[in-house]
């Protein structure tokens, strides 16, 4: 385990408020930017604490950036480093698209996003691109000193191509293939378990629609809870979810609509899931917007907190060590392989692929870069060529 330097509560906060702001790219880009910052540059996280929020944020259905933020908040602060952390994470992007929604629904319609859209989505893939390269270089190291490493990574990698989804179950095996490797059969007393949660998530489904005085928000309420206990995966993954909740099964948003609240996903800070907060404040106004970012986002927050004592307790263990590994470095195969799922549907020309290698340029050689500012001027180019 590395040293890391003593920090407070508070600059952990600022911190993830900061990166709530200004932290584009998606959960891809938001997980490298906490370890690139946290781990390497200030070490007030080490690389221990960081692989197990990593596994654990993948093993558990909901945002992975949020997961992981809210984990370590938790690694030297608990229920209340979470908590703050977790809040100060999620805010900046809820007041953003909200202030979005606002200007949406009175002003009507997004035409200027397409525009910006068109830069700044090709430069969003280069940002993707240069985080996960940098994380399989850090988690893998040379392909023939972990041959197993690499095959899982080469495996989830190319199931996430094909499939466009990604596998709890293939998380799960590629775990235990390294625990079997690495430490061959101790039987795990005691292990993090989700299982505390099976009956939360029961509720949840079983739960229908009651005749209430505020209904909308009730659905909302149910359908957006359901949405963060049952989607597993980066943010992306929520999209097919949303899409045959709010479009085909309710009818509270139109084609056209849930395609720009995806729009303002991918062109705003944070976390992609606060796409949520857009929805709901089309259906609902400001308090639909607050019911469908809590709703989300308090299966998430459960997911990570009550198994997180026991990766603290037990996570150093050689079997659970060895297993955790096996789901970082499957984790890391899945981001990379969403790289090219995003790239096939946001590269279509010529225009794109340059400024999307630029910005993979442009990051790698000058290291002190501000990736906002790169979005920034995508965002103006994209407004010129569009």
């Amino acid at each position: 385990m590395t040293d890391t330097s003593n920090y407070t509560l508070w600059q952990l906060v600022v911190y993830f408020l900061r990166l709530g702001t200004l932290g584009f790219g998606g959960p891809v880009a938001l997980v490298g930017y906490m370890r690139r910052d946290l781990v390497e540059k200030r070490r007030w996280i080490s690389e221990d604490d960081y692989k197990e929020g990593l596994a654990l944020a993948q093993l558990a259905p909901g945002p992975l950036a949020a997961q992981l933020a809210i984990y370590l908040g938790y690694v030297r602060y608990r229920i209340l480093g979470a908590t703050l952390v977790g809040l100060a994470f999620v805010l900046p992007s809820f007041l953003i698209v909200v202030a979005i929604g606002w200007a949406y629904v009175n002003y009507g319609g997004l035409a200027w996003m397409q525009a910006v859209f068109y830069g700044v989505g090709a430069c969003v893939i280069g940002i993707i691109f240069h985080s996960a390269f940098r994380l399989t270089h850090k988690a893998l190291g040379k392909p023939s000193q972990n041959r197993l490493l690499w095959l899982i990574y080469g495996v989830l990698a190319a199931t996430t191509v094909i499939t466009e989804t990604e596998n709890i179950w293939l998380f799960l095996a590629a775990g235990v293939a390294v625990w079997l490797a690495k430490a061959p059969p101790k039987i795990l007393a005691e292990r993090p378990s989700l299982t505390s949660m099976v009956p939360l998530l029961w509720l949840v489904q079983q739960t229908q629609v009651k005749g209430t005085s505020n209904e909308r928000l009730w659905e909302l309420f149910l359908f957006f809870v359901k949405a963060g206990a049952f989607v597993f995966g980066s943010g992306l993954a929520i999209v097919p979810f949303l899409y045959g909740g709010v479009v085909k099964e309710y009818g509270w948003l139109s084609e056209e609509q849930f395609v720009d609240a995806v729009a303002v996903a991918m062109i705003t800070p944070g976390p992609v899931v606060i796409t949520v907060g857009f929805i709901g404040y089309l259906v609902a106004g400001f308090p639909g917007a607050v019911v469908a970012a809590g709703a989300t986002f308090l299966p998430c927050y459960l997911f990570t907190i009550v198994p997180a004592p026991y990766f603290k307790k037990y996570g150093r263990r050689a079997d659970i060590a060895a297993f955790v590994e096996g789901v970082t470095v499957a984790a890391i195969g899945a981001i990379s392989g969403a790289v090219i799922v995003l790239a096939r549907r946001t590269i279509d020309d010529v225009p794109t692929l340059v400024i999307a290698c630029v910005t993979i340029v442009l990051l790698w050689r000058v290291r002190q870069l501000p990736e906002p500012v790169v979005v920034l001027a995508a965002a103006v180019v994209g407004l010129v060529l569009y």
